[in-house]
């Protein structure tokens, strides 16, 4: 039998295309994941940053202007690097510089937390025991209804905006969720996040390889420390460059993997109004509280695409209206500044489809029509009221029907 050409190998190799799904039946390699978690990040790669601890690096917000282009331009292409192709995870120092903010905030929080906990209703938790931490679920909405106006002071931070539009670019959506960790409460198992994360390796195994990578460009996840976080109260363990390992989805559940993650895994500790944002594909888990007498406290921050679907259903349009005269005032004095564009962002959404391209035709010299956020825009800049910015959301909304 005559011995196999090159020509016919390489034919092989083109005709028969690598499987389409990852399967339960063959193991990931833990041997490749320790290769890629092997690497060491540099601050050469990233010269903004004000250095790196355990392969993170660390930016301190107080040195730059997120109103100065040239440098919000600089930060965003390391911020997308790191998350890409890095570490996947980086902190920024003094993200909310403003810690009166945050002390009146958490006090919001606290009169949620007692409010839920005086239902019937139990409340489950991602990736840990049931009970053992107090979690606000869909935080931003129910902290814009109760107390609009430190709700606009705190989404209004163009830092926040810079960060997610670094990842996701424009018409992001976001969703929080806050967790707070008493004394005494255990680690979370390690885990990647939504949204394959949050499946069965059953259900990971039915979507092809290809939505494996996608599922991590479609969110970022990310937290801002509303205590001090210092070592031994549980922050949040990374385990650096993990997010490009491609089997990823289908190993954090696997012992071995979990066993590596725990022998290998960093933790650094956070200041109050501290932001740390990371790959939802990068492995991952909140540490356990070790103090007698610590209480730890985080706004869990789950910025989607607005080409993804979110966690959790978030109505803008309520908040929009308790917040209107505020932004309206902002508006007034400052223009469309980077305070006011984030706001809007945070509320109103970014991105026209789906909608009913028979009602809403597309948008004068455009493609599409016209999105909730360039009405709210355009209301600012003709000083509408708030009856007639919530009346052509609402008709947007009408319109969009089928």
């Amino acid at each position: 039998m005559p011995a196999t050409t090159a020509t016919e190998t390489l034919y092989a190799s083109i005709t028969q295309p690598p499987n389409r799904v990852h399967s339960t039946n063959r193991p990931p390699s833990l041997a490749t994941l320790k290769t890629i978690c092997s690497e060491t990040a540099s601050t050469k790669q990233y010269p903004h940053c004000e250095g790196i601890e355990s392969n993170v690096p660390i930016y301190n917000l107080l040195k730059f202007d997120p109103t100065d282009s040239t440098t919000a331009s600089a930060l965003q292409e390391e911020w997308y690097n790191i998350l890409h192709s890095g570490p996947g995870v980086f902190v920024l120092r003094n993200m909310y510089s403003d810690k009166a903010l945050l002390e009146k905030v958490n006090g919001v929080f606290q009169k949620i937390i007692d409010h839920e906990r005086s239902s019937s209703a139990k409340k489950g938790d991602h990736f840990a025991g049931n009970g053992k931490n107090d979690r606000i679920w869909n935080s931003f909405s129910k902290h814009g209804l109760q107390d609009p106006m430190s709700f606009f002071e705190y989404y209004s931070n163009s830092w926040l905006a810079l960060v997610s539009d670094a990842w996701l670019g424009p018409g992001y959506c976001i969703t929080a969720q806050v967790n707070i960790v008493r004394p005494g409460g255990e680690a979370q198992t390690v885990h990647r996040d939504y949204h394959l994360g949050f499946q069965t390796a059953e259900e990971c195994a039915r979507y092809p390889k290809a939505m494996h990578n996608a599922s991590q460009f479609l969110t970022l996840q990310g937290a801002v420390a509303h205590s001090d976080m210092p070592n031994g109260t549980g922050s949040t363990r990374l385990l650096p460059f993990s997010q490009r390992f491609e089997e990823g989805f289908m190993a954090y559940r696997l012992p071995e993997f979990n066993e590596f993650f725990l022998s290998k895994y960093v933790s650094l500790p956070l200041s109050m109004g501290d932001g740390i944002f990371f790959n939802p594909a990068l492995f991952h888990a909140a540490g356990n509280n070790q103090s007698t007498d610590f209480v730890r406290k985080a706004n869990l921050l789950q910025i989607s695409s607005a080409f993804g679907k979110t966690m959790e259903t978030v109505d803008g349009l309520p908040l929009l209206e308790r917040c209107w005269d505020a932004l309206k005032q902002k508006y007034d004095v400052e223009g469309f500044s980077a305070e006011v564009t984030a706001f809007v962002s945070a509320v109103a959404a970014g991105y026209p489809f789906p909608t009913n391209l028979d009602v809403r035709t597309a948008a004068p010299g455009g493609l599409a029509p016209e999105s909730e956020q360039q009405t709210v825009l355009k209301a600012l800049q003709e000083n509408w009221d708030k009856q007639e910015i919530i009346g052509a959301i609402n008709q947007i909304r009408e319109d969009s029907r089928a």
